[in-house]
């Protein structure tokens, strides 16, 4: 029997680390902004995740995906 493990991948790319981190902010922005009563910042911190998503299509799409021909996995110790 072959032990032959294939690794899914799981998202752990420049493209998503990207795109997580830069929503991650945009949560951030909108929940303090929603917590001070700043509603127009509530909107811009909206902004901000879709443009997390954005990149992180862009990168994907530029090879920085996984699987993609500029990615280049860690290996596992």
């Amino acid at each position: 029997m072959s032990n032959e493990h294939t690794e899914p991948g799981h998202g752990d790319s420049p493209a998503a680390w990207t795109a997580v981190v830069i929503m991650l902010v945009g949560f951030a922005v909108g929940t303090a902004a929603l917590f001070l009563d700043l509603y127009p910042v509530v909107y811009v911190g909206g902004a901000i995740v879709i443009l997390g998503l954005i990149v992180g299509w862009v990168m994907k799409r530029a090879g920085y995906g996984v699987n993609g021909p500029r990615y280049v996995p860690k290996a596992h110790n």
